[in-house]
């Protein structure tokens, strides 16, 4: 058993005293459940499912847990495939949906098993298999650990996570600072979920997040970028974003951004990360597409601004400048988070496309138009604003013009650069005529 676990006590909520109802289950869910029964085995969905269940959720996955092997599994359903080397998972498939069933799994590994421990404390592959009571343990929070039964539709919890979530409380299994060694990536879990379900950290849990913050370093960059798309694109943003300040935590995972909004005294830069969150979360709760590159776009602004200033302060030309700026924010994020190209090269477009709405020229201003990045650029633009108003005008511009025929656009341009010249045209020194002479010749 892990250090300082709190001793295995089932508690069996029968269906009377809690409100996971079959109808809120996926039918495919279902059947899996079913199918295991009738094979021998048990079978419970578990985890996320059964917690958002119980604060009146709607989940959209749906996990089962099993004394059944993957192999086993996989003889019951021929629509299913096995996956994973940490973690060896059976997925049964159903159309775009599916569920994943894991074998209950050890906690101490006899020599039988497949497990391997990174020698500071992190688990590389798991794949010992065990009793549900050691599974419990295993999990990460309690508000995880719970089990619905499909035969008496109860729900099993050994380790008080009934209790957390009517409290609405993240709490880890285990000693906090062991958990997180063995994967730091739970720091960021637990961030997450509690912003998702707006729960609080309990404090044994948060205490050593701050010190351990760190170790996030360890982990795989492909991991941490598809942690961030969690956290920031499922409608949570902005409490994520004020979880990870609040936690230690902004600074081990964008750790150039951090420093450039602790230097902006204003507060401006914080703002308008804040508001863009604040626009993402609306855009997902409105089903609306959110974009990864525009959120990097954003969560990696006050780096990029902070390194164009320093470059500028050296006298780098600002074209120049702004380029190698794009490029070392970009590369230095790399090494924390796999941002794919397919989202750095829209990313650095945006940022760089911000200097050309200041132009009015009439090449310059349909070729802007006609760029593939111009909606994504503008959009960034009017959200600047919340950082300052002195973007006030171009927005304007750029916004009455999007709409203008062509033709009638043309029009308008030439008039507004020939008003331009003539304002700017030296004037005529008129000749000053000269009086007659004082003395009358």
């Amino acid at each position: 058993m892990r250090p300082n676990t709190p001793n295995l006590q089932l508690q069996i909520i029968p269906r009377d005293q809690h409100n996971v109802s079959r109808k809120e289950i996926s039918p495919n869910a279902l059947r899996v459940l079913y199918r295991l029964r009738e094979g021998g085995f048990a079978a419970y969905l578990v985890g996320g499912a059964v917690r958002d269940l119980l604060i009146g959720g709607h989940p959209k996955d749906f996990d089962v847990a099993t004394d059944a092997t993957p192999e086993q599994v996989k003889g019951l359903f021929r629509n299913c495939r096995l996956i994973g080397r940490r973690f060896r998972l059976a997925h049964v498939v159903y159309g775009r949906e599916i569920i994943e069933v894991a074998t209950f799994r050890a906690n101490s590994d006899d020599g039988s098993g497949d497990r391997e421990l990174h020698e500071g404390g992190r688990v590389l592959r798991d794949n010992v298999y065990g009793s549900i009571e050691e599974d419990a343990v295993r999990r990460d929070f309690t508000a995880n650990a719970l089990y619905y039964a499909i035969e008496d539709f109860s729900v099993r919890d050994y380790l008080g996570g009934f209790e957390d979530v009517r409290n609405r409380l993240m709490r880890l299994i285990g000693d906090p600072e062991t958990r997180y060694r063995e994967d730091p990536v739970r720091m960021l879990r637990a961030v997450r979920l509690a912003a998702k379900l707006d729960f609080e950290i309990e404090p044994a849990t948060a205490a050593p997040i701050p010190h351990l913050a760190p170790l996030l370093s360890e982990a795989a960059p492909a991991r941490l970028f598809e942690e961030c798309l969690k956290l920031f694109l499922s409608g949570h943003a902005v409490a994520s974003f004020l979880g990870l300040e609040r936690h230690g935590l902004l600074s081990a995972l964008l750790p150039e951004t951090a420093a450039a909004l602790k230097s902006n005294r204003s507060g401006a830069l914080r703002r308008m990360v804040l508001e863009g969150l604040k626009g993402t979360d609306a855009r997902v709760a409105n089903d609306e597409p959110v974009s990864p590159a525009f959120l990097f776009a954003l969560l990696l602004w006050p780096a990029y601004c902070r390194a164009l200033m320093e470059l500028q302060a050296h006298g780098v030309h600002e074209a120049e400048a702004q380029r190698r700026a794009a490029d070392r924010v970009t590369v230095h994020q790399l090494n924390m988070i796999a941002l794919p190209r397919r989202f750095s090269l829209p990313m650095q477009e945006i940022w760089l496309l911000q200097s050309r709405f200041s132009q009015r020229q009439r090449k310059r201003v349909f070729r802007l138009l006609a760029h593939p990045r111009f909606r994504a650029a503008f959009d960034f633009l009017v959200l600047r604003m919340s950082a300052s108003d002195e973007h006030a005008d171009d927005v304007a511009f750029w916004r009455e013009v999007q709409d203008k025929p062509g033709d009638e656009l043309a029009a308008q341009l030439d008039a507004h650069v020939a008003h331009e010249d003539a304002a700017q045209a030296p004037r005529k020194r008129r000749r000053r005529r000269r009086g007659p002479p004082a003395n009358g010749e």
